[in-house]
């Protein structure tokens, strides 16, 4: 079995050195001692959108469908990682929505042990068709992404006129029993910036979380976004609106200011202002079954080589581990603006 293994990654994947028990105990902890339990997973790289910080008008460089995991190899993988103490899932893309039977897959993620929490993430477009079915097969958490409440906005940033179908995919959302669902907001400079106030009102009128974003420099697209230092904003909206330092459930990277009656949140996801690297906790999964251990470095592992060639449980356990201590200390999207050449889309947001 060794010998075998060795012969993966030697192919595939990193030099390793192979011991003879790699599983110690369910807890996935990398080389600077951070745990890891939470794993994004990437079902589809395609989207309905073409957003100005995410993925270019006429892109082409899709993942061949037939190197996409399966079903099969998804639930086979995050079973995997849910032994080792990942009990976090959330999917992605692209856009998830788009991936068929996606609601099927849910089921199958939801009802595997160890699995505690299953999201995911998405533009709303195609979620009035979805929300019923997602909850119903143990979707808990939904977060959603609006960049603008005006149309013509919506059209520039994201590509599309979509904002009477997110509109009518919030609804649904709400209507099928996600709570709080939070919206996802890339905070551009001299595109969106002057919305954010407005953004928070609908907010506390719909009894949605707010989570604002600083864009990243993935790709061309990410490098040539309109980056907003969001630390001002943070001051100013805790000064306007009277609100204090809290935490959420589930809240990731995002730090968090509440009003004192807990009725409104507002977190802030600062990857360049104030990066978040100490506690990451988190590793993403692309569509072909490529892990890449930082947004903002290039360790990957595959494991579709060792998945479609008949590795064993225990080997596919020990690949796990051996990635996990791949995981940088931090990125340097300050330092290396444009260092990473892969866009968010192909990645797994």
């Amino acid at each position: 079995m060794l010998s075998r293994l060795v012969l993966y990654f030697s192919i595939y994947n990193p030099p390793l050195a192979i011991h003879p028990s790699p599983i110690m105990s369910a807890t996935l902890q990398d080389q600077f001692g951070r745990r890891i339990d939470y794993v994004r997973l990437s079902v589809t790289d395609r989207c309905d959108l073409r957003c100005s910080y995410c993925m270019p008008e006429g892109f082409k460089g899709f993942e061949e469908p037939e190197h996409w995991l399966d079903f099969d190899e998804i639930e086979r993988l995050i079973g995997a990682f849910a032994r080792l103490g990942v009990s976090r899932i959330r999917l992605t893309g692209g856009e998830p929505l788009l991936r068929r039977d996606i609601s099927d897959l849910a089921r199958r993620i939801a009802a595997l042990p160890g699995v505690d929490d299953l999201s995911l993430s998405t533009n709303a477009t195609q979620l009035d068709k979805h929300a019923q079915a997602l909850k119903a097969a143990g979707v808990t958490r939904l977060n959603v992404s609006l960049d603008s409440l005006q149309q013509a906005r919506v059209e520039k940033i994201n590509g599309r006129d979509v904002l009477a179908k997110v509109m009518a995919g919030l609804a649904a959302a709400q209507d099928a029993g996600f709570a709080p669902i939070k919206l996802n907001m890339v905070a551009l400079a001299g595109s969106n910036d002057d919305e954010i106030d407005e953004m928070v009102a609908f907010c506390m009128q719909r009894g949605f979380v707010l989570r604002l974003i600083e864009s990243m420099p993935m790709g061309a697209t990410g490098q040539n976004a309109e980056y907003l230092d969001l630390q001002p904003v943070k001051e100013r909206l805790r000064r306007q609106f009277d609100l204090v330092e809290t935490t959420l459930p589930g809240a990731g990277p995002a730090r968090y200011l509440g009003t004192a009656d807990g009725r409104f949140n507002v977190g802030f996801i600062t990857p360049i202002s104030q990066h978040f690297c100490e506690t990451c906790n988190r590793v993403r999964i692309a569509v072909d079954g490529t892990a890449y251990m930082c947004l903002g470095q290039d360790e990957k592992f595959e494991f579709r080589p060792l998945l479609r060639g008949g590795c064993s449980d225990v080997e596919l356990e020990a690949a796990i581990v051996h990635a996990i201590n791949l995981k940088p200390e931090r990125h340097e999207f300050r330092e290396a603006p444009h260092k990473i050449l892969r866009f968010m889309s192909m990645t797994g947001g």
